[in-house]
């Protein structure tokens, strides 16, 4: 038999052509969503929307796949499955995207330059701006979703939903007033989503001041093991690499199950005897082992200007141990009775490693997310510096 006689083989383009061909002729998708299929029920699927001002990737198509699975089963069980497509028109990037496009800054906005309203237009035809390759690659990738009727996150009839559901859970007194932390832009005046924060641009290699902070243990029942003696000076050490964070310092966080030394040694800036804790894992990267005591090398030969400060080994203990120990505020300049009682103590942090710094992070809850989750778990209350126009904030969640 010749090559002739054999049926040419098709490529996957041309397969898929067809298979889209007939799906478009025979309105499978709208027979699959047709109203005789309520009967058994509904699975409305509103898709989290990407954004239209930049071209799809095949990471859309990956996660488009996944939730085309779900749509497509609960199909295959009798549901109408209603798909809704949606465009997420998030503002900051668009923003930046059309300053730099026109030559702006949001100093410009409502001048002479440009008005409130060109500028804002501009915005909207910049955030839909590759709208048709996105339907074109949605046909394409045979993902069956209403893209003739989206929703559209900056015009009203969306907005006003989204203020409709708030009021709704307001009436079942669902919402609260709190803090949270967030990222915050001072020259927009607004705080910074996720998305924003990985514009390219947004970070940069930088080379910054890192302190290793001393904490003063107060002497109580929970902290008498650290103590050897009446006179005993000692501190919890913790590092950080943002030491304009340490006014706000509320608590300090340990790994429950890390191990923690007791240190003896000198104060390197008072030469004053000190103990110190940190973790085991990071103790030669705060204290040389050439510096260990030794039989020539002893605490009581240091004196005052030796280069080598000596040190000993005069405690272990697991970070479980250490929890509820208090210690003296590193900078006392706001306090209260609620910061008396339930701030300024060790608390267990699920973050907390031994890969850098001493094993122990300096917690300040309105700096960081995990400092905010874990000082509200264990009831530390923040220690609030003012806000961007200087007004003191409220101590008190």
């Amino acid at each position: 038999m010749s090559n002739e006689q054999y049926p040419k083989q098709k490529s996957q383009v041309e397969i898929e052509q067809e298979i889209l061909a007939f799906w478009e002729k025979n309105k499978i998708f709208e027979q699959s969503i047709s109203e005789h299929r309520a009967e058994k029920g509904s699975f409305v699927f509103y898709e989290g929307p990407p954004s239209a001002n930049g071209m799809p990737g095949i990471h859309h198509v990956m996660a488009r796949t996944i939730k085309d699975i779900f749509c497509r089963y609960k199909t295959q069980e009798g549901y109408q499955v209603l798909r809704k497509a949606g465009w997420d028109t998030h503002g900051l990037p668009i923003e930046l995207q059309v300053e730099k496009q026109l030559g702006i800054t949001k100093d410009d906005i409502g001048t002479a330059k440009i008005s409130v309203a060109q500028y804002n237009q501009q915005c909207r035809d910049t955030v839909m701006k590759y709208t048709a390759e996105w339907e074109t690659v949605t046909k394409a990738m045979g993902y069956w979703v209403d893209m003739k009727h989206p929703y559209v996150t900056y015009k009203n009839e969306y907005i006003e939903s989204v203020w409709n559901l708030l009021k709704k859970l307001h009436d079942k007194d669902l919402l609260y007033k709190g803090y949270t932390i967030q990222p915050y832009s001072p020259k927009a005046g607004t705080g910074l989503s996720s998305h924003e924060l990985n514009q390219p641009g947004c970070y940069k290699e930088v080379t910054d001041t890192t302190i290793t902070a001393q904490f003063k243990v107060k002497r109580s029942e929970k902290s008498a093991f650290l103590f050897d003696n009446e006179s005993e000076d000692v501190r919890i050490l913790a590092w950080t690499t943002t030491p304009w964070t340490l006014p706000a310092n509320c608590a300090l966080a340990v790994g429950e199950k890390i191990t923690y030394l007791k240190v003896k040694t000198y104060n390197p800036y008072t030469n004053e005897p000190i103990s110190v804790i940190l973790a085991k894992d990071r103790l030669e990267a705060h204290f040389p082992s050439k510096n260990a005591e030794t039989s020539e090398l002893t605490l009581e030969s240091f004196k005052k200007g030796d280069k080598i400060i000596p040190y000993r080994i005069a405690g272990e203990y697991k970070g479980k141990e250490l929890l509820e120990v208090r210690y003296e505020q590193l900078m006392p300049y706001v306090t209260n009775k609620e910061l008396e009682k339930n701030a300024f103590r060790v608390i267990a942090g699920d973050f907390v490693t031994t890969a850098d710094g001493t094993g122990v992070v300096h917690t300040a809850s309105v700096f960081g997310a995990d400092d905010f989750r874990v000082a509200n778990q264990n009831g530390v209350p923040p220690v609030l510096v003012l806000d961007d126009e200087g007004n003191q904030v409220p101590l008190v969640n």
